[in-house]
């Protein structure tokens, strides 16, 4: 279904207002003007955001709307928006929805046929990626960076033949093993960089390898929400030709004879080698099927 420009609407309208991510400078006349003129604001923290709206002079009525909030609290916000009330949406810090609360409630108002604007406005993401160095022609958001083991070799899987910077959040008291992460699935040499405390006083970027940066935060204790930026690896480079003879067991085992590996770190090389998923090999060495 179309939606025009919001200034054709003559019924209540779904803003989504972005926050600063740190410096209150960076909030903009729009953002003010529209949490002004709301008649609700929705909060992902309420006792976050009356600082924001108290610095403003803001005096809009706030309730909360958080990733906890049940689905029965959409039915009188869509009724609001129906009879001609606008809502405004605000996170913690950025833009909402982005790894944020809120989804629920803009797919709710677009199947109804209700508008939805989005203000633009600041984001830590891209804010890091243009200072980071790494390339902004491609870059793919992957949100926060997997606190699971199965989870990182996973994204960093995704990560390792592409073009394409990675970005994700993490947290400060976790930065360190995702960079470890990072060097046991990609390599030491991979580019990397930590951005932190973004727009605010003790705004930081660090930049390098992937071993560089794990030595500089080694006697270092990391405060403040982190970006961490991966640079893209180019193409993968086109392995071996697999055929159908092609016997990986045996692969596995000349591999593990050859260069004395155990069978885990030969099944990774075989698999890095033939541009297959480990889990393949695995099964293929120990004789496994689907």
């Amino acid at each position: 279904m179309e939606q025009r420009s919001f200034e054709s609407w003559n019924g209540g309208t779904l803003y989504l207002v972005p926050t600063p991510i740190g410096n209150l400078e960076d909030m903009t006349f729009r953002a003010i003007r529209h949490l002004k003129e709301a008649d609700l604001i929705l909060a992902e923290d309420t006792r976050n955001t009356i600082k924001l709206l108290n610095h403003f002079e803001i005096e809009t009525p706030m309730q909360s709307f958080h990733e906890h909030s049940q689905a029965d609290r959409l039915q009188p916000l869509l009724e609001r928006l129906a009879q001609g009330q606008d809502l405004a949406l605000v996170s913690d810090a950025g833009m909402p929805l982005i790894n944020d609360p809120g989804h629920p409630l803009v797919d709710a108002a677009l199947s109804q046929g209700l508008a939805v604007v989005a203000l633009p406005g600041a984001n830590a993401a891209l804010t890091a990626l243009i200072a980071s160095g790494l390339s902004c022609q491609t870059f793919t958001y992957y949100g926060f960076f997997p606190r699971d083991k199965k989870g990182q070799v996973a994204v960093l899987d995704l990560v390792a033949g592409q073009e394409a910077t990675a970005i994700f959040y993490e947290s400060p008291h976790r930065i360190k093993q995702a960079l470890q992460a990072i060097r046991q699935e990609l390599g030491p040499d991979r580019a990397v960089v930590i951005a932190r405390e973004l727009t605010k006083r003790y705004e930081t970027y660090i930049r390098g390898n992937v071993h560089q940066v794990i030595m500089c935060l080694a006697d270092q204790e990391i405060k403040g929400e982190c970006v961490l930026l991966v640079a893209g690896g180019g193409k993968a480079e086109m392995g071996p030709e697999l055929t159908a003879e092609t016997d990986l067991k045996a692969l596995v085992q000349d591999l593990m004879a050859q260069e004395g590996l155990n069978s885990k770190q030969a099944i990774k090389q075989v698999a890095k080698t033939y541009g297959l998923k480990k889990q393949s090999v695995y099964q293929a060495y120990h004789d496994l099927t689907d």
